[in-house]
């Protein structure tokens, strides 16, 4: 198979697995804010307020900082810094390609989905200010925390083997943004739980298809881009 063709094949099988999330992401926020809305909305809501019935000043700083390390603004950076390092360590374009194509791919899908679904914020208290009252589904903070910290990490797990011990605590970033999330009543629990599936779903396919292949845990960076697949060269040429 030729570089063209590989890259072709690469690019379509992305772009359906794209295609499919957009249309399950839609679909399953017209039945929570269509036909289910009956059933969906009052547990959501039961649930926002019993968190917001315990928020104390100490719990309200503690969300503001978990939610704030997935704003938009910082994920997006952060993910333009690392590509930008990456590529430049590397001298290769396979990082930006990477975070390019997983970071825009989740924002585009965010953006149709919040645009096309419109859902009221939960009702209660927002610590979140400035956010737009109708685009509670689904949790970009969530998405990010996913496609960013994960990206992040499975990229040094599988470019530098020996750092893969200290990069475990960027796949917790989930568990504290979710939770800030919905402490601050930035979103309903359906909300989060769709973020969490679809974030997760992107970043795996994402991951399987453009990270290079992974060496043995006893080679260092220098030599993780070895292989000629790593390089985005065929292994046949």
């Amino acid at each position: 198979m030729s570089l063209s063709t590989s890259h072709r094949a690469v690019a379509r099988t992305l772009a359906a697995v794209w295609a499919v999330l957009v249309l399950a992401v839609l679909a399953v926020g017209w039945v929570i804010t269509g036909p289910l809305e009956s059933t969906v909305d009052p547990w959501d809501d039961s649930v926002e307020r019993s968190i917001a019935a315990e928020r104390t000043a100490d719990l309200d700083v503690a969300a503001a900082i978990g939610s704030g390390i997935a704003d938009t603004i910082i994920g997006v950076g952060l993910a333009v810094v690392v590509a930008g390092l990456a590529a430049w360590r590397l001298r290769s374009w396979r990082p930006v390609v990477y975070f390019t194509v997983l970071v825009a791919g989740y924002l585009a899908l965010y953006v149709i989905v919040t645009h096309l679904v419109t859902r009221d914020r939960p009702p209660v208290e927002i610590l979140d200010p400035g956010l737009i009252p109708d685009h509670s589904y689904p949790s970009g903070h969530v998405a990010t925390s996913i496609v960013v910290y994960g990206g992040i990490a499975l990229w040094v797990g599988a470019v530098a083997p020996r750092w893969r011990p200290w990069i475990w605590p960027l796949f917790l970033a989930p568990l504290v943004v979710a939770p800030s999330r919905l402490y601050q009543g930035a979103h309903h629990p359906t909300d989060v739980m769709a973020s969490l599936v679809f974030a997760t779903v992107w970043l795996v396919v994402v991951s399987r298809v453009l990270l290079p292949q992974r060496s043995g845990d006893d080679e260092g960076p220098q030599n993780s881009e070895v292989p000629r697949s790593a390089r985005g060269l065929p292994s046949g040429s």
